[in-house]
């Protein structure tokens, strides 16, 4: 199935976008093309594979949270370029 300007036009509506002559046939081709994938994938026998939105197991690959000695606060301060009172001092970002 070949898309039609007409059918392009009336999905760039839908979608709110403004497109040209030129768009528009190149637009036609290339979602026949991405409609023609679809229809190769709805010929696949899917009996039997689950519904899923991952086909990868998903797990962390974040290290545990654990509790553990901090860096001396001369150390943390050492390279910032302004400090005071033991604190990182920074320009403002609120006016006030």
């Amino acid at each position: 199935m070949n898309l039609t300007p007409e059918d392009v036009d009336h999905v760039a509506t839908l979608a709110r976008l403004g497109i040209t002559a030129e768009d528009r046939s190149r637009f036609a081709e290339q979602l026949s093309d991405v409609l023609e994938h679809f229809r190769a994938l709805q010929a696949l026998d899917t009996t039997g594979i689950s519904p899923t939105a991952q086909v990868f197991n998903l797990h962390s690959v974040m290290r545990d949270d654990v509790a553990r000695p901090s860096l001396p606060r001369e150390q943390v301060l050492a390279n910032a370029p302004r400090q005071e009172d033991g604190f990182f001092r920074v320009q403002a970002v609120l006016e006030t």
